[in-house]
C-alpha cells in the first residue's frame, strides 16, 4: 500500500493468501498491481516473472514467518527461506538481471545466548529453532549466491513487527483478537519473553529507505543492517504488551498460562540499532507503546465494521506519508 501510495509500480509474487480475513483480500491489493500467485521455490515460473517484470528494486519477503510451525514443519521452513530465496536470486542472473535486492530475514538469525546483549550486525548467526536457523542460513546463503553471480544484495534484520491486519496464527495480536472474539482463553507461553517491537510502518520506512540508498550508492552501503526500537526504548515483556493492547481495546482478554517445551523459544532478544541510524539517519517514529497501542486502534476499529483500507490509508497518511 505504501509503495502504490508513492507511485511505485509495482509486481508482486505470493502464495495465495490465507482465509477470509487477510489484507490482500480486505485492501484490494490486486487492483492496480501485477499479481502473481506462486511459490517461490517454483524456478521455472519464478525465472519467466522475473523476465516479464524487469525490476529495478526487488524486496524479498516471501518465506515461513512462524516460529511454532518451523518445528512441525521444519523442511518446508528450510526449503522455503533458503532455496525459495536462491530461486530468485537465480531468476534474477538467468534473466540476466542485476536489479538492488533487499532480502528480509529476520532478528531472530542471531546466536542467542539469554544474556541479553543487543546484537549488533557483526555478531555471531546460528539459530536453535528451524526457522531461526533456517534465516541464518539464508543470510549465508544469498551473500554467498551473490557474489558468485555478481548480484547486488543486502539483508534486513527486523525486530518483531506489529500491526492493524495480521491474521496469522501463533502472533501475539492476532491470538489477542481471535480471544476476544470468541471469549476463549488466549494461551500464553512465554509471558515474560521480551522482544524489539516496532510498528510495520517504521520498518516499511527503513526497508524503502535502506532499498533506496543501496539503489544509489551500494558499494559504500552495509550489506546487512538491524531495523529495530531506539536503543533507549526498553524492550517490553508479552505481558506488558498484553496489558497495554488489552488497554486500548477496552476489554480484559481471559489468560490460560500454556507452556511449551517441545517448542522451546528464546526468552530475550534485543538488537543494536546504531549502525542504521548511523548510515540511513534513520530511527523509527513510534515508541514501542505506541506501536501496540496503534495496531490495537486498526483492530477495534475494524470490529467496528470501519473500511479496512481507509484505516490502512489513514495511518500511512498519519505516519507522513500523505
Amino acid at each position: 500500500m505504501v509503495l502504490r501510495h508513492l507511485g511505485a509500480k509495482v509486481h508482486g509474487i505470493s502464495l495465495p493468501p490465507e482465509g477470509p480475513e487477510n489484507l490482500f483480500t480486505l485492501l484490494g491489493i490486486q487492483n492496480g498491481v501485477t499479481s502473481d500467485l506462486v511459490d517461490i521455490r517454483n524456478r521455472a515460473a519464478i525465472k519467466k516473472i522475473v523476465a516479464a517484470a524487469k525490476p529495478d528494486i526487488v524486496i524479498h519477503m516471501a518465506a515461513q514467518a512462524l516460529v511454532r510451525k518451523s518445528f512441525t514443519d521444519a523442511y518446508e521452513t528450510f526449503d522455503t527461506n533458503i532455496m525459495g530465496s536462491l530461486a530468485l536470486l537465480d531468476a534474477l542472473s538467468e534473466n540476466k538481471l542485476n536489479p538492488v535486492v533487499l532480502a528480509i530475514t529476520s532478528d531472530k538469525v542471531y546466536r542467542n545466548d539469554e544474556t541479553g546483549h543487543a546484537f549488533a550486525e557483526t555478531d555471531g548467526l546460528g539459530g536453535d529453532d528451524p526457522y531461526s536457523a533456517s534465516k541464518a542460513a539464508c543470510e549465508i546463503a544469498v551473500h554467498s549466491f551473490a557474489k558468485a553471480k555478481h548480484l547486488l544484495v543486502a539483508t534486513a534484520r527486523a525486530g518483531n513487527v506489529v500491526g492493524g491486519g495480521d491474521f496469522a496464527q501463533d502472533r501475539i495480536l492476532p491470538d489477542i483478537i481471535r480471544a476476544l472474539q470468541t471469549g476463549q482463553p488466549l494461551k500464553l507461553r512465554n509471558p515474560d519473553a521480551t522482544r524489539p517491537w516496532q510498528h510495520v510502518l517504521d520498518v516499511v520506512t527503513g526497508y524503502l529507505a535502506y532499498a533506496q540508498k543501496l539503489a544509489t550508492d551500494f558499494e559504500s552501503m552495509p550489506k546487512a543492517l538491524n531495523f529495530g526500537p531506539d536503543t533507549d526504548d526498553d524492550n517490553l515483556r508479552v505481558n506488558e504488551v498484553l496489558d497495554i493492547f488489552a488497554t486500548e481495546m477496552g476489554r480484559p482478554v481471559p489468560v490460560e498460562l500454556t507452556p511449551d517445551a517441545s517448542k522451546p523459544e528464546k526468552a530475550r532478544l534485543n538488537l543494536d540499532t546504531a549502525l542504521v541510524s548511523k548510515t540511513l539517519g534513520f530511527q523509527n517514529k513510534y515508541r514501542q507503546r505506541d506501536a501496540i497501542r496503534l495496531a490495537a486502534a486498526w483492530y477495534r476499529q475494524y470490529l467496528g465494521n470501519h473500511d479496512a483500507r481507509a484505516l490502512v490509508l489513514g495511518q500511512i497518511e498519519a505516519y507522513g506519508w500523505g
